[in-house]
């Protein structure tokens, strides 16, 4: 850190938390996510003995699994101040954006897991935070090949509705269809929140909600996808072929009830977005600002140049921006977790991912040709940054959704 960070009034004890984190994030996380990223097949980077696994243990071992999971499930929800979960996403994104989208999202059926009181629900919770090794890990099933940023329009067209269709039989589901390849975790994960059709002729209105094992007969992986940024966050498609799922596992079996609450998945899941890539674009800001002070040029630093001052603050003028943003909105929607302003988080993701994709630009521009060479992280993190703005929704269509909320 060069320059004075600001609004930063946390505990002692939530301070000595981020020093553990921020270490894990740049002695593990940072060099993980950079030699994957170079491997060639993306096969290599879930292979057993892969630096990945390292990732995941050291964020268990941290605990960071547990925090959105109450006591009585064995987490540490709301035992820690709001700021303490802002800044750790955030930190991550600093050190890859990828393999903080992977951590997260290997928590999310769990999470939910512990909000529904029933006894397979709550006990699958628990499992979870007595993982350490990274047994247990979790993806988010909805995108699908013929629908990505449909969910989040979310109409009532039976034209447009999901492709994966369960129906109910006795005391099971039978479910079929495909996932796509994009989604996270999907080559790795053991568990699923799974989104289904449940009543085609309401189309994307018409879905309901699982969280089961991927072990279930009649459930089979595609191959890792081998895409241009984020490659350290694995993603593969899932297929089902006359998969059964028991009837207990449709946590979330009214399709009105996902209606109702749609801003609140929403809110979550781009407010998530939002902080990352504001750490992100921190990040990018961090690299050209010392490669400046470094870097020789017409007989000076090119931090000495009135044209590079100039650049470098503009992109510190944004990022300062995207973080105030990213983390007001933050702090505002955990304080109303079944009232968030999906408005502010729709805003905030589209604001950081967009500032972290321009700023990443502006740094690879100082480091001039350097900047195109894999020896220098930055040309990493512009595609990781790039990919964002399509990423869980692409950001115009998640902005004009946005506006139904206001």
């Amino acid at each position: 850190m060069e320059y004075t960070e600001i609004d930063l009034n946390v505990s002692d004890e939530t301070k000595s938390m981020l020093d553990q984190v921020r270490r894990y994030a740049m002695e593990v996380v940072r060099p993980a996510g950079i030699a994957l990223d170079r491997l060639h097949d993306p096969a290599d980077v879930i292979a057993g003995g892969s630096l990945l696994w390292d990732v995941v243990k050291g964020f268990r071992e941290l605990g960071l699994h547990t925090m959105q999971i109450p006591r009585a499930c064995g987490g540490v929800a709301y035992e820690h101040e709001p700021m303490a979960g802002i800044l750790i996403a955030e930190l991550l994104g600093y050190a890859d954006a990828g393999l903080a989208i992977s951590m997260g999202v290997s928590c999310l059926p769990f999470n939910m897991a512990s909000l529904f009181p029933v006894p397979e629900m709550q006990q699958l919770a628990r499992d979870f935070c007595e993982d350490r090794e990274g047994r247990m890990i979790g993806c988010w099933a909805i995108t699908e090949p013929d629908h990505g940023s449909d969910w989040s329009l979310g109409g009532a067209d039976p034209k447009c509705g999901p492709s994966v269709k369960a129906v109910l039989k006795g005391d099971e589901y039978i479910v079929n269809g495909e996932k796509s390849s994009w989604v996270s975790n999907g080559s790795i994960a053991t568990h699923a929140i799974l989104h289904v059709s449940l009543d085609p002729s309401r189309g994307m209105q018409g879905q309901g909600l699982a969280i089961i094992p991927l072990d279930l007969p009649g459930i089979s992986r595609g191959k890792p996808l081998d895409k241009m940024g984020q490659r350290p966050l694995n993603q593969g498609s899932l297929v089902f072929e006359d998969a059964r799922i028991p009837r207990n596992y449709m946590v979330v079996p009214d399709p009105d009830f996902i209606t109702a609450t749609g801003g609140q998945g929403l809110a979550t899941v781009n407010g998530g977005m939002a902080v990352v890539f504001a750490g992100l674009a921190k990040a990018a800001f961090d690299e050209a600002f010392r490669y400046s002070r470094e870097r020789v040029q017409g007989g000076m630093p090119l931090s000495g140049h009135p044209t590079i001052r100039l650049k470098l603050m503009k992109m510190f003028s944004l990022v300062e921006a995207a973080r105030a943003n990213a983390r007001r909105m933050a702090l505002d929607n955990f304080a109303n977790p079944f009232a968030p302003s999906v408005v502010h988080a729709v805003a905030a993701k589209c604001l950081s991912t967009e500032t972290a994709t321009h700023v990443a630009s502006e740094a690879m521009q100082i480091f001039g040709g350097y900047g195109l060479a894999k020896e220098f992280v930055i040309e990493k993190m512009y595609r990781d940054a790039r990919a964002s703005m399509i990423e869980d929704g692409v950001n115009e269509a998640l902005a004009l959704k946005a506006t139904e909320y206001w």
